[in-house]
């Protein structure tokens, strides 16, 4: 076992060395690792999960680009797909667990060595399994582009993005930020430079296969649902098979996981107010405002000017845009 273990370190460290570094906000580095940036240490985890993951037409993938409502899509997913097991909203599993803790992250389930027990503990879960994930479509494994499971994925306006992001980092990464100004940031962010970046890549790869597959891939805008929650709760459970019946609907069951998974709502729930997640930062950082538009608060005009040159470029001809909400 020392032995595997030795060897496998070995072959993890010539690749870091092999692999372009740049330095990040987040992390002290990134590295290009499959044409996205990626922090050395979630690496070991990608790699594993694309050998040994094997997806069931059943599973759920829950996709994002961090900070773009990952933790709220997730409670909604999970709230769509087990309202038949969990049909009391006042002793629901949200109301105890983070939605991170009930729709793992594949790569950080992959991130360790013992792979047998993984793989043993993701044939045991209840189906439809639902995992999470930041990584790009195209380093998602070969058997989740090739099965029938399902993919939602939800981006939302890089103006929002780049704050929440850069004000998450700064919070739960205060040392390694110290030297780096905001607008270092927003330059290396246009850069495509940023943990699972491009952002453009990453949202344009979904994107087009949203558009080439349909049935496969639901492609959700943060600001939408915002706007109109309700219509996009009865859209992914459409979209996942398991649509809502009349009597649901007259019976509010929509509303109540509106209600039960809304910003407000999840951000004073004690479980969301107290404890670390994956022992790596405080649960409380997963929520802040949760506002369209807020990046108006922190841009210059000349930041204003780079980011939205740099998304007219990166974007044209896609067909996907955001409002600017300023």
């Amino acid at each position: 076992m020392a032995s595997t273990q030795g060897l496998q370190a070995y072959e993890e460290e010539k690749l870091l060395l092999s692999l372009p570094k740049e330095r990040g906000w987040a992390a002290h580095h990134l590295y290009l690792f499959q044409d996205f940036w990626c922090p050395s240490n979630f690496i070991e985890g990608v790699n594993n999960f694309q050998k040994h993951f094997q997806s069931k037409d059943s599973d759920v993938i829950v996709s994002s680009f961090p900070k773009s409502g990952t933790t709220w899509l997730k409670a909604l997913t999970f709230s769509i797909v087990n309202r038949k097991r969990f049909s009391s909203f006042d002793n629901h599993p949200l109301l105890t667990s983070n939605s991170h803790d009930l729709v793992p992250y594949l790569d950080f389930i992959f991130h360790c060595d013992n792979i047998q027990n993984k793989l043993s503990y993701l044939s045991n879960m209840t189906e439809p399994r639902i995992f999470g994930t930041h990584i790009p479509f195209p380093s998602l494994s070969k058997s989740i582009q090739e099965s029938n499971c399902k993919i939602v994925y939800i981006c939302r306006n890089p103006f929002d993005t780049f704050v929440s992001f850069w004000i998450f980092a700064n919070k739960i990464y205060p040392d390694s930020l110290d030297k780096l100004t905001m607008e270092e940031a927003l330059e290396k962010y246009c850069k495509g430079i940023i943990g699972f970046g491009p952002t453009w890549e990453h949202m344009l790869g979904y994107w087009k296969e949203s558009i080439a597959t349909p049935n496969k891939v639901l492609f959700l805008k943060y600001e939408e649902l915002k706007e109109d929650i309700n219509f996009y709760v009865k859209r992914v459970a459409e979209f996942l098979d398991c649509p809502f019946t009349e009597e649901e609907e007259s019976n509010g069951v929509i509303e109540s996981i509106s209600n039960l998974c809304s910003f407000e709502k999840m951000k004073n729930l004690e479980v969301n107010k107290s404890g670390t997640f994956d022992r790596s930062f405080e649960k409380k950082y997963l929520f802040r405002k949760g506002e369209i538009g807020d990046w108006v608060n922190y841009f210059s005009p000349a930041m204003i000017e780079k980011l939205s040159k740099t998304m007219e470029e990166k974007l044209s001809g896609s067909g996907l845009s955001f409002k600017t909400y300023s």
